[in-house]
């Protein structure tokens, strides 16, 4: 079951970026604020312009997206999270494990897994 919500508008990165927490990875940076009151997540996925052109931008969008879908049942419910392209990091290093493994290390420093009984 799809417990995530994307984040479209302006103020809602803000929010985000103003009041979560920041976690770094290698590729990837996370600005995750918690208790949200809500039963869902809310995802954003931020990239700049200046890292490469559309096309490559979209294509690390799709693989974050999937990154966060195969770990989704996994995640507390009720958190804002917006991941961010670190701008030194080249593009070319913009792989599937890569991203994944960087999310699954952000998300156990923030501690929003859900231990398995």
């Amino acid at each position: 079951m799809k417990k995530t919500k994307m984040m479209k508008k302006n103020y809602e990165f803000k929010y985000a970026l103003s009041k979560g927490k920041y976690y770094g990875g290698k590729y990837i940076e996370a600005f995750i604020k918690t208790k949200n009151k809500q039963p869902i997540n809310i995802l954003g996925i931020a990239i700049s312009v200046k890292i490469a052109k559309a096309v490559k931008r979209n294509h690390i969008k799709r693989l974050i997206r999937e990154s966060y879908r195969k770990q989704e049942e996994t995640i507390k419910t009720g958190n804002q999270i917006v991941f961010l392209w670190k701008k030194k990091v080249d593009i070319k290093n913009a792989t599937f494990q890569n991203i994944n493994q960087d999310i699954k290390t952000i998300f156990d420093k923030a501690q929003i897994i859900e231990e398995k009984l």
